[in-house]
């Protein structure tokens, strides 16, 4: 017989699917769908960035953010996103996860807002004013990571938690669908309203003043679904996991969970040996941590860094490629609003097509497929199709074989998607300890941001030295490698979360020991 809290805990994990859960699905995921757009947004405005402020009289092509600025302005969030990783991922192990929850979306918000109104005399100061407010932006998301991970995977029942999860990051997709769609509304408003030549027939023209609000406006904007799901992640409960396990408080466990899955949970205590110390309160710098954890850890965070390495490349550079391939026309023949209005396009198509579907195929079959498989899959698909664009690369720039270039790659993001994008997400929520479950998918995602950003700063430097076809070659290699890293993940599907974790054994091997322990019986009757 297992001791209270893992009555309480089991309670949770053969739960029937209610309302709440997906309440828990679009509260956790609202964060996500902030995350994406904010992240992804920047990569539709930073060629009209260039218009505005780098604009050289008497050039033949538009103005463009110099490298180390392009660099700097597509990065910094994912510095300030990987630092919030590991911050907010230890914090939220040590003081709760809703504690730190509504914080990480308050910076949020207002790092949206201070983001679209960065000012300054030159274009340097308007530039480092926009990038220190989305380092700080990049701060709150990347709190987000491991506590919406967290507090879903702790929420959910054992036969759907993967799916639970999996559909709080796929509100990724739609996040990056957003942003496109609110840069193709607000480019097209203002085109209609302030129509302008293409830059070759007149260069000052081309550019008009209002120009410098549509940047603006969609950097913004990002602020507005945060704001609204404020309230409501303010009321979630403390999980129950944390309570019981971390807390210590079994009898606060029992009555928040009982309001959530609508059972009656009703504990009784037992004396607690005195003196007594649970054999599983190992830390993270411990060898026992090492040899339970160590292979697990090294496992999801290398295959998180090397996939981010290849997603965020081919997310924030798909305009270049795409201009590369001659599938946006040439910059310097639409004004600065056509410009935004064509890369926004381009990526709303291809979120539509083979983002946001990819996500939702392993919603639909991760607690089938299981972890592993998908993710192996992912990686495998992702690597064939980098190759097979890489290889023949000059075939897929002739125009008449430029389609078949944009459904190759797209193919690239499905499978990522329908891969490892989405389980590197949902395995560190599933396999450590309650106490470090947080931190430990605050360090997986970190490392997965330092991916990201080798992504952003090395592949813009990487395709201007060597080109796009020997990029995609390294993309592909990358893939290839997180394929044979995918073998050190355990496949969690259809455990709970305390046998992956070995908390378990170890709470079962504390009331098999001589003398009285600390336990709590929880009886649980239908509501």
């Amino acid at each position: 017989m297992p001791n209270g809290n893992l009555q309480v805990l089991n309670a949770l994990d053969v739960a029937r699917t209610q309302w709440y859960h997906f309440t828990a699905i679009i509260i956790a995921g609202m964060g996500f769908f902030t995350d994406a757009y904010d992240l992804f947004c920047i990569s539709l405005v930073t060629k009209l960035l260039g218009r505005i402020y780098y604009h050289k009289a008497g050039s033949s092509t538009p103005g463009s953010l110099p490298s180390n600025v392009a660099a700097a302005v597509n990065g910094v969030a994912f510095c300030g996103t990987l630092t919030g990783q590991l911050f907010f991922g230890w914090l939220g192990d040590k003081l709760g996860r809703k504690r730190v929850y509504g914080i990480t979306l308050l910076l949020m918000v207002i790092c949206s807002l201070a983001s679209g109104l960065s000012f300054g005399r030159h274009p340097n100061d308007v530039m480092a004013t926009l990038c220190f407010f989305r380092f700080w932006l990049g701060f709150g998301i990347g709190g987000d990571y491991p506590l919406s991970a967290t507090i879903m995977s702790e929420y959910a029942n054992k036969k759907t938690r993967g799916a639970f999860i999996a559909a709080v990051f796929a509100m990724q997709g739609f996040g990056i669908l957003a942003g496109g769609m609110v840069a193709i509304i607000v480019s097209g408003a203002f085109k209609a309203q302030y129509p302008s030549p293409p830059y070759f027939k007149n260069p000052n023209g081309s550019t008009v003043p209002e120009a410098d609000y549509v940047w603006r406006i969609i950097l913004m904007f990002g602020a507005v679904p945060a704001l609204l799901t404020y309230y409501w992640r303010m009321k979630m409960p403390e999980t129950a996991r944390y309570t019981a396990l971390v807390a210590k408080d079994a009898k606060q466990a029992a009555a928040d969970m009982s309001k959530v899955l609508q059972v009656d949970l009703e504990e009784e205590r037992k004396q607690e040996k005195p003196g007594e110390k649970k054999g599983n309160d190992f830390g993270l710098f411990t060898t026992k941590f090492l040899s339970k954890h160590g292979v697990h850890l090294l496992g999801t965070a290398s295959t998180w860094f090397l996939l981010d390495i290849a997603f965020y490349s081919q997310n924030l550079f798909q305009k270049d490629i795409f201009s590369a391939i001659g599938w946006i026309p040439k910059a310097k023949t639409m004004n600065a609003l056509e410009e935004v209005y064509s890369i926004a396009r381009a990526q709303t198509l291809i979120a539509l097509f083979s983002t946001v579907p990819g996500y939702w195929f392993t919603v639909a079959l991760i607690d089938k497929m299981g972890r592993f498989r998908i993710q192996l899959m992912g990686f495998f698909f992702m690597t064939l199709f980098m190759f097979a664009l890489a290889i023949p690369y000059h075939h897929w720039t002739l125009p008449n074989n430029r389609i078949g270039f944009v459904i190759m790659y797209s193919l690239t993001f499905f499978f990522s998607n329908f891969g490892p994008n989405a389980t590197t997400f949902v395995v560190p929520a599933e396999i450590f300890p309650a106490r470090l479950r947080s931190t430990c998918h605050g360090i997986s995602a970190a490392s997965g941001k330092a991916g990201a950003m080798v992504g952003a700063f090395g592949y813009l430097y990487a395709a201007d030295a060597i080109g796009v076809q020997k990029s995609l070659i390294i993309l592909g290699v990358i893939s290839f490698l997180g394929m044979l890293f995918t073998f050190l993940v355990p496949e969690s599907k259809g455990k709970s979360l305390e046998e992956m974790s070995g908390e378990v054994e170890q709470e079962n091997g504390n009331q098999t020991q001589g003398g009285q322990q600390s336990s709590t019986e929880i009886r649980i009757a239908q509501a």
